[in-house]
C-alpha cells in the first residue's frame, strides 16, 4: 500500500485527488490550517479531515512514498521543512498528475476563461458514450463523483491552470502536464500578484504551445486577438485547429444550435463565450474519437458546471444565477450572455471583488466598462477581505471611477446590498451574481426564495 501525505489538503484539487488515491487503495493522510465546505464534508465521508486543524511535522516520515504540496502552504511550512529534511520525495498535484499519466493521451485546456466549461463538456461527452478516462477539473460536474481520477485509462483530460504549481515550483501547473492536445480558449490578464507584466503572464500560453510534440495538436480561439495571434506563429509539426463560437439562434429565452444539416438542437448552456466553448470541446473530442454526431447527441444534456451560469431560482418572470466569474473578461461575458438569453427583461448584474487582482488598485482599471452590459450594475467588496490579504483600503469612489459606469451601485456589507435587492421590482428582472467569493456568506437559496415569491 503506497503512503501519501497531502499539505493543504482542503485545496480544491487537493482534498479530490487525495479522495480518488483513497479510493484506489493509497494510505492517505493530510494537514491544512483551514477547510471550508464543500472540501471538509468530502474529506470527512472518507474518513481524510484531519484531526486537528494546523501543520503537525510528526506526520512526516521516511516511510511515506511522497507527499504532495498544495499551494496554499507556505514556504516555510514545518511539514514541507520536514519533508526537505528526511528527503521525502516532494510533488506539487500538477507533478504528481503528470507522473502517473505518461503511458496517456493527455489533453490540457488552458485558457483564462471558459477552460472550466470546456473540460466539463469533454468530460460529459465522454461519458455519455461509455468512453473509458482520467480526468482534473476545477468544478463540479453532474454525474462526477469526484473532480479528479487517476486509473488505467488511455486518456487523461486535464483543465491547466496558468497559476504557481506550489511554494517551491513557481512553473504555472500547465506546463508540467506535456500535452499531445492543447486548447487555449482566451487570454486576458490575471493573476497580477504572480504575473505583475500583462508580457509575462501571455508568454506562459506561449510555452505551453511550444510544448506540443511531433504530431501534436493545438485548437484555438480564432476570435480572441492574443489567442490567435499565438495560433498562427509556426510551432514544429503540429497540427492547428482554429474555432469560434458555434452557429446558434435564441428564441423564448431558449438557445438552439444549427447544424450543418439544417437542423437544430436546443441545449442547456447560452450565451456566445459557451457557444465558443461548445466548439472547442467538439475539436477536442475529434482529436480522441467522438464523432460531431455523437458529439450533439450527448452535448443536448449538457447542464453546465457547478457555479458556471448555474440557475438559482426561477419563475415565469425572473430568472436568478449565480457565475463564478470574477475576471474582467469573465464578468463581460457573463453579463452579456444573460441579457442576450432575455433581452427584454431588466438585467441586475452583481459583482464581488474577491480576489487579491480584483481588490489590486493597479489593476481595477481592467473592469472599465465591463459591467455596461447590465440595466442595473452592482459592485460589492468586503473591507474584512483587504484586511484579511494585507491589501491598501479601497473606496467606494475608486471603485466607481475604475468601473467608468455612471451608475454603478457600490456596497461594502452583504446585509446592505440584500436590502437593496429586495427593495428592486423583480417582475420582468433577472439577477446574476458572480463571484470566485460568497458574497461573505449571503444565503442565495434564501435571497432566491424572497426575490421569487
Amino acid at each position: 500500500m503506497k503512503k501519501v501525505h497531502f499539505i493543504a489538503i482542503g485545496g480544491a484539487a487537493m482534498h479530490n485527488l487525495a479522495i480518488d488515491l483513497h479510493n484506489n487503495g493509497y494510505l492517505v493522510t493530510g494537514s491544512d490550517d483551514e477547510i471550508y465546505e464543500p472540501s471538509r464534508s468530502l474529506l470527512a465521508a472518507c474518513g481524510l479531515l484531519p484531526a486537528e486543524i494546523g501543520w503537525f511535522p510528526e506526520k512526516i516520515s521516511e516511510d511515506l512514498d511522497c507527499v504532495i504540496l498544495g499551494m496554499h502552504a507556505r514556504v516555510d511550512n514545518p511539514e514541507l521543512l520536514k519533508a526537505q529534511e528526511l528527503g521525502v520525495k516532494i510533488y506539487s498535484y500538477p507533478e504528481f498528475i503528470y507522473q502517473n499519466s505518461q503511458n496517456k493521451q493527455r489533453v490540457v485546456i488552458a485558457g483564462s476563461h471558459g477552460k472550466t466549461t470546456i473540460t466539463s463538456m469533454v468530460l460529459h461527452v465522454l461519458k455519455f458514450h461509455n468512453r473509458k478516462f482520467d480526468y482534473l477539473v476545477g468544478a463540479r460536474i453532474e454525474g462526477f463523483e469526484t473532480m479528479a481520477k487517476l486509473s488505467d485509462a488511455p486518456v487523461i483530460v486535464i483543465e491547466g491552470d496558468e497559476y504557481l504549481s506550489s511554494p517551491i515550483d513557481r512553473r504555472p501547473k500547465f506546463l508540467h502536464y506535456h500535452p499531445h492536445v492543447a486548447l487555449i480558449s482566451g487570454i486576458a490578464w490575471d493573476h497580477i500578484n504572480v504575473y505583475p507584466q500583462f508580457d509575462e503572464y501571455v508568454h506562459q500560453f506561449e510555452l505551453l504551445a511550444q510544448d506540443l510534440p511531433k504530431s501534436g495538436s493545438l485548437i484555438y480561439d480564432e476570435t480572441d486577438s492574443l489567442v490567435n495571434t499565438l495560433g498562427q506563429k509556426e510551432y514544429a509539426d503540429i497540427q492547428k485547429y482554429a474555432y469560434k463560437a458555434h452557429p446558434a439562434v435564441v428564441r423564448n429565452g431558449k438557445t438552439f444550435l444549427q447544424l450543418p444539416d439544417k437542423k437544430e438542437l436546443a441545449i442547456e448552456v447560452f450565451g456566445e463565450h459557451n457557444l465558443k466553448n461548445l466548439n472547442g470541446a467538439r475539436l477536442i473530442l475529434s482529436q480522441i474519437g467522438i464523432e460531431d454526431e455523437q458529439f450533439y447527441e450527448a452535448i443536448a444534456s449538457f447542464k453546465g458546471a457547478a457555479k458556471r451560469l448555474e440557475l438559482v431560482g426561477q419563475n415565469d418572470e425572473t430568472v436568478f444565477y449565480r457565475d463564478f466569474a470574477h475576471a474582467p473578461s469573465k464578468v463581460e461575458a457573463t453579463t452579456k450572455a444573460l441579457k442576450g438569453q432575455y433581452p427584454n427583461r431588466h438585467l441586475v448584474a452583481c459583482l464581488e471583488l474577491h480576489t487579491f487582482s480584483s481588490l489590486n488598485k493597479n489593476f481595477l482599471k481592467e473592469y472599465a466598462h465591463k459591467l455596461d452590459g447590465a440595466d442595473t450594475a452592482v459592485v460589492y467588496f468586503s473591507p474584512k477581505t483587504l484586511e484579511h490579504k494585507k491589501m491598501p483600503a479601497l473606496s467606494v469612489e475608486e471603485v466607481k471611477a475604475n468601473f467608468a459606469n455612471s451608475n454603478l451601485e457600490v456596497f461594502t456589507d452583504n446585509q446592505s446590498l440584500k436590502t437593496f435587492l429586495l427593495s428592486k421590482r423583480w417582475r420582468g428582472s433577472n439577477l446574476l451574481m458572480m463571484s470566485s467569493g460568497t458574497f461573505d456568506r449571503l444565503d442565495f437559496k434564501e435571497l432566491s426564495s424572497q426575490i421569487l415569491s
